[in-house]
């Protein structure tokens, strides 16, 4: 039965996905293609139609089919109608995960058993690399022998500097997995989920992603607000974060061995000089680094942050193309090419998922979007007394909370974790409530 293989085969190869995400892009865009064609061969030779019946799954295909029309209006058709066809590959991520490969318990625990170790596997390199510290050069080397290129910023195991963020938007799902795994035995669920939850607090504050650690924090809040069963489990952790965050602030060297020569909202603002020790041991060496700017200095005067420069410039792009928008992944197009918009630096997106939609598929594609969000969070709702439909709650929040910085959703390593991430939510709402916790 070639059907079944296919299906093995395409499971076999989801489940390479949260560690294929730390290799980088390549791999993971290369299972998620192969396995989209899977499943669109699997759909038509079976005629199984009936998922897109589902308000969620419809509203997919209305945002997707709307990114194709947006592209005959866009700056650069070529780069819109490029970008727009291949992103099919990404939003239908959820669906075959739904409805075709996370169909039955067993499946969704080994998932979330593979994502809990892939979490503490990379807890665990980043503590080495943050320990692993030199005042000259910043952290060094993890285990596996990256090494961060921005100083005071961990890397672990990436190529990139997200392993803030990967933690942040995958600690849920590995909790879900403790609460499944122990849910007969509290004391080792309280034990084994209060130590996970204060270790994924830790990685997200010392990796130096403010954001990443600004959702986790999020997350943790709504974990209080909405777990009665596992409150404890939750205030406990978050008090425990805030106890260990401030004595690795007071005594780690990073954050004490500096004096800031100037501080500025401007991308790169921070000016700060650092003191150590000389190779000869007997004088003191000193050495100017530049890093972004504090958060109060952006606070203050956010239109010149970079944050602020990026987001008017979406603005303004969005205010001339309100409509249909001025094309997929144009933004950085013409931010080089058209005199009205370019600037100094050219941002590669306007950093901020809805910020995006607005600027590259204009009010439409905006309000489409959001449709589509809120269709699974409906979904979610309906679910709203199960545990792991809190989980998807607090997971989707962490994922979409809008006032954040991000990555882009087109492009494939934060498209792939977002989507992937969102079914998987999905599919955890498909199962009874005595089938996990």
């Amino acid at each position: 039965m070639i059907i079944s293989k296919l299906e093995k085969l395409s499971f076999s190869l989801i489940l390479l996905i949260p560690i294929a995400l730390v290799t980088g892009p390549a791999i993971p865009d290369l299972i998620i293609t192969f396995v989209s064609i899977f499943f669109i061969y699997h759909i038509i030779k079976n005629k199984e139609y009936n998922f897109i019946k589902e308000k969620w799954v419809l509203f997919s295909f209305v945002f997707f089919l709307n990114l194709q029309i947006s592209s005959l209006f866009s700056e650069n058709y070529s780069i819109a109608f490029r970008e727009s066809f291949i992103f099919l590959r990404i939003i239908i991520i959820p669906i075959f995960l739904c409805f075709w490969l996370l169909i039955n318990k067993k499946r969704i625990n080994y998932l979330l058993n593979l994502i809990l170790f892939v979490n503490l596997l990379i807890c665990f390199d980043c503590i080495y690399q943050f320990l692993n510290y030199n005042p000259e050069f910043g952290f060094g080397k993890d285990i596996l022998g990256f090494s961060s290129e921005f100083y005071g910023r961990l890397s672990g195991p990436f190529n990139d500097l997200v392993p803030g963020s990967f933690i942040a938007k995958f600690s849920m799902l590995g909790l879900c997995s403790i609460l499944i795994n122990f849910k007969d035995r509290y004391n080792f669920l309280l034990i084994f989920s209060v130590s996970y939850l204060v270790l994924c607090g830790i990685i997200t504050f010392i990796s130096g992603e403010r954001m990443a650690f600004a959702t986790f924090f999020l997350g943790m809040i709504l974990g209080i607000v909405f777990f009665k069963k596992y409150r404890k489990i939750f205030l406990l952790s978050l008090i425990l974060i805030f106890i260990f965050t401030y004595i690795i602030y007071k005594t780690h060297s990073i954050y004490n061995d500096y004096t800031i020569v100037d501080s500025k909202p401007d991308h790169l603002g921070l000016k700060i000089e650092k003191t150590y020790e000389c190779n000869n041991g007997s004088n003191k060496c000193k050495k100017i680094i530049l890093l972004q700017p504090e958060l109060k200095e952006v606070i203050k005067d956010f239109r010149k942050s970079p944050y602020g420069d990026v987001y008017t410039l979406a603005f303004q792009m969005y205010k001339d193309n309100k409509f249909m928008g001025i094309g997929l992944n144009n933004f950085n197009y013409l931010c080089k090419t058209n005199t009205k918009y370019m600037r100094e630096t050219c941002w590669s997106h306007p950093h901020n998922f809805y910020l995006q939609w607005l600027t590259e598929t204009g009010t439409i594609g905006f309000l489409l979007f959001i449709l589509y969000l809120l269709s699974i969070l409906v979904k979610i709702f309906i679910h709203r007394n199960f545990t792991y439909s809190k989980i998807s709650f607090i997971t989707f929040m962490i994922l979409f909370w809008p006032i954040m910085s991000t990555g882009s959703l087109l492009k494939n390593w934060h498209g792939i974790e977002t989507f992937f991430i969102l079914g998987v939510l999905i599919a955890l709402l498909n199962f009874e409530k005595n089938d996990f916790t």
